[in-house]
């Protein structure tokens, strides 16, 4: 569903990343893991259209994407939930959720996946007329995935889905990828620092380092990787 092929993306003068490759098939969830400054992000952000390939193509869904604006990208059904979370702080939950919307001209499509959203994250039901800035974290991060399925993607792109979250909510959010892929069929890219939490839910890994593909193959054998076990896996 998603290749790339030989993508190197820069900073000025500086290569974040070097000629890279790696695919994606549809309804499986792949992850991307590595340390801070690897390039992981800028991975997305290219897929996604925020930033610029130097060369290569990202080819999705059989056309190359390369080089679109965002809102485009999103309309063909690739949706991305942001490092951070990048909510809208100053509007409600609601209001987060129907922005995600934006590209869907059906209301009872809208109201479909709004539907979905809150079966999903029934505490966005609860509080989806609390201005969303005043959410817990972990809640804020359900705001931020549920606000990409609002779109009606086709794949989804997760960065960083536990950062700064509590052991428990960490536990919730990946079951919730799991739950989301199965009874989706949607296909997820996952970046995540937590390599051990990434490598249990997906079934295919890439190890990027330095903005270099260095490893890939079946999750469960990366797992036992040694290189894997002792940089990312604290052993």
């Amino acid at each position: 569903m998603l290749e790339i092929k030989n993508l190197s993306v820069g900073y000025g003068a500086i290569t974040a990343l070097h000629g890279i490759s790696l695919s994606v098939t549809a309804g499986s969830i792949v992850t991307l893991i590595g340390s801070n400054g690897a390039g992981k992000t800028t991975t997305l952000k290219t897929i996604s259209g925020l930033l610029k390939p130097k060369a290569g193509e990202i080819i999705y869904d059989g056309k190359n994407i390369s080089g679109l604006p965002p809102h485009e990208i999103v309309a063909r059904g690739l949706s991305h939930v942001p490092e951070g979370r990048m909510i809208f702080a100053n509007l409600t939950v609601l209001e987060n959720l129907q922005m995600g919307a934006y590209l869907v001209r059906d209301k009872k499509i809208a109201r479909r996946e709004l539907e979905f959203v809150f079966a999903t994250f029934p505490r966005l039901q609860e509080r989806e007329a609390q201005v969303a800035g005043t959410l817990s974290g972990g809640e804020q991060q359900m705001l931020a995935i549920g606000r990409a399925l609002m779109s009606q993607p086709k794949f989804l792109m997760l960065d960083e889905p536990s950062l700064g979250l509590a052991p428990l909510l960490v536990k919730t959010i990946f079951e919730k990828i799991v739950e989301i892929n199965r009874e989706r069929g949607l296909t997820i890219l996952l970046v995540e620092q937590n390599a051990n939490r990434a490598l249990e839910v997906s079934s295919f890994g890439y190890v990027l380092e330095t903005g270099n593909i260095t490893l890939s193959g079946d999750s469960a054998s990366l797992r036992q990787n040694p290189e894997v076990k002792s940089a990312y896996l604290g052993g």
